[in-house]
């Protein structure tokens, strides 16, 4: 931490959201919304910080450790995938709050840190009125940010779920909505469909900070050298600069660090969301530049000797991966299994886990993301605002007569676009 002692107090004392304050009034750390980690991005320009995906709470841990040694804001999420009702992993939208902070507590961390719900995913208007029940929930459990996906559904069906669920979001939190499934390079988003869910948002006075594009990439492990399209995104970045949002880059993990340093410089992205390497790292697997874990002669993963969590307990958690029929990224469901297992492990082999997961994300924020003393820049918007809620730098440019549900619909019969293949396409 580079601001002064007295700086960091007050926004301490103004910057964390009232769900925070309810749930931990006598917390030290620096939990905050969303957009807190935006604007800091954005201050500083050509800079992203990683959105960790915390599968398991040793991952958590390192993540943190690497924001407070690079001084960087940083993003703690999960998936409703993987942490919603029907989880796979013992991190989930109800308790990350309370694993973030009572880390954040023991490790004196001092960054700005906000705790996302990614994906909350809307597959069908039948999953709208049962969201509007849940998704009060988790921002009563501490969730600081969110990002609705519906971008399952066409295009006007995927708009109208976002005005739907609007309501129930706090006016203070972070917010990211998506256009266009993760499915590598079929069904890329275009620069029409992401102008027409961020007009209609705005015409409503909605101003997400960030939106999800299919820019090429895909979630979990990458299979081809495809990668993220930089000059689409860009493209797309550019046509949305009136409305002032900007972007969130999911499925890094397959991406080299050059590719996603271009990302950062050359578009307007401030939110990197980063799962599968981090899982891969937290267990001793090796992984190469562009987090994919290695693979040898069989199609098995690598366990480097001395990483990561005992050769033992690997070998177990390969015997009940083969044992489900698991392979590859299917091995993600071994987190909810072996949690306990993991922490069940001697002190020495918990600390080199998080201390793995530490290095790989420190050298992303620092010589990767740009993200070095964003933390300084996010405590700077808190005491500038005077507030937990920094407020927005959009303003509404349409006119809402013209985005009736009606109209929504029609405009939508006029995009082009290519949806690409159905299928399971899950981060």
């Amino acid at each position: 931490m580079t601001v002064s002692q007295t700086d960091f107090s007050r926004a301490q004392e103004i910057g964390r959201p009232p769900n925070h304050v309810r749930l931990f009034p006598n917390s030290k750390a620096l939990i905050v919304s969303g957009k807190v980690i935006d604007a800091a991005m954005s201050k500083k320009g050509k800079a992203m910080t990683m959105a960790a995906n915390g599968r398991n709470s040793l991952v958590i841990r390192g993540a943190l450790q690497a924001a407070q040694r690079a001084n960087s804001c940083l993003i703690i999420e999960i998936a409703r995938s993987e942490g919603g009702a029907t989880a796979y992993c013992p991190v989930n939208y109800w308790n990350i709050a309370r694993i973030v902070d009572a880390f954040c507590n023991e490790l004196g961390i001092t960054v700005p840190v906000a705790i996302h719900a990614d994906h909350y995913g809307i597959k069908t208007e039948a999953d709208i009125e049962p969201a509007k029940m849940e998704i009060p929930t988790i921002f009563e459990a501490g969730i600081t940010s969110i990002a609705i996906d519906a971008s399952h559904m066409y295009d006007d069906k995927n708009l109208l779920a976002n005005l739907a669920l609007n309501p129930f979001i706090p006016n203070w939190a972070g917010l990211e909505t998506e256009v266009g499934e993760i499915k590598g390079s079929q069904g890329l988003s275009s620069a029409d469909e992401a102008l027409f869910i961020i007009k209609g948002l705005n015409s409503h006075g909605i101003f997400p900070n960030w939106i999800a594009l299919n820019n090429g990439t895909t979630h979990g492990i990458e299979a081809s050298s495809q990668g993220i399209q930089v000059d689409l995104t860009a493209q797309i970045h550019k046509a949305l600069e009136p409305y002032r949002v900007n972007g969130a880059q999911h499925g890094t993990s397959g991406n080299s660090s050059e590719r996603l340093r271009q990302i950062a410089d050359q578009t307007n992205t401030t939110k990197a969301n980063v799962a599968t390497a981090l899982q891969m790292i937290s267990w001793g697997l090796e992984v190469n530049d562009y987090g994919n874990a290695a693979l040898d002669d069989n199609g098995n993963f690598i366990k480097v000797k001395g990483e990561g969590v005992t050769e033992e307990m690997w070998e177990e958690m390969v015997a009940y991966a083969d044992k489900q029929g698991w392979k590859g990224g299917n091995y993600k469901k071994l987190n909810l299994v072996f949690e306990n297992k993991l922490l069940g492990q001697p002190a020495e082999i918990r600390k080199r886990m998080a201390d793995r997961v530490e290095k790989f994300v420190y050298h992303l924020l620092v010589d990767v993301f740009n993200a070095q003393d964003t933390a300084d820049l996010g405590i700077a918007a808190i005491l500038a605002a005077g507030s937990h809620d920094i407020g927005t730098t959009a303003t509404q440019l349409e006119d809402p007569a013209e985005w009736t549900e009606q109209k929504i619909i029609k405009r939508a019969k006029g995009l082009d676009t290519d949806k690409g293949p159905k299928g399971d396409f899950d981060d």
